[in-house]
């Protein structure tokens, strides 16, 4: 299908949408809870979801379907030679943000949908690992 917009038109179309998933409060209310403190959406590459201030760490929620989580991600039926070249694009700008902030003296932490609406998730169990 060909898209009614130019590449420009689409991306300031799409940077408006914001995220209705809740997956950004849910991660704020744990990271309240658990008395940390944090910064949402911080000015950084990538743009990440928190950063953890006292421990230098910046955290992403990935969604399952856009990172293609081993554990849920299902193939799309329709359409896979536009889906799948986007989400391996998602995955590789994924690892260079990593790259990049790692570059730079931060600890990166990527959360998965699912683990994030699990109500044991245990922030502190993953940043005790680091």
């Amino acid at each position: 299908m060909v898209d009614l917009f130019s590449k420009n038109e689409r991306s300031k179309i799409m940077s408006k949408i914001r995220s209705e998933s809740g997956l950004d409060q849910k991660l704020f209310q744990i990271l309240r809870k658990s008395k940390i403190n944090h910064q949402m959406y911080p000015k950084l590459i990538g743009r990440p979801d928190a950063f953890l201030i006292d421990h230098g760490v910046v955290i992403f929620v990935d969604g399952c379907f856009w990172h293609k989580c081993p554990k849920c991600f299902k193939m799309p039926e329709s359409n896979k030679e536009y889906w799948l070249p986007k989400i391996e694009r998602n995955i590789s700008r994924s690892k260079e943000v990593n790259r990049e902030l790692k570059k730079k003296g931060y600890k990166v932490i990527r959360i998965w949908e699912h683990q994030i609406k699990n109500e044991k998730f245990d922030i502190m169990k993953i940043l005790r690992k680091l």
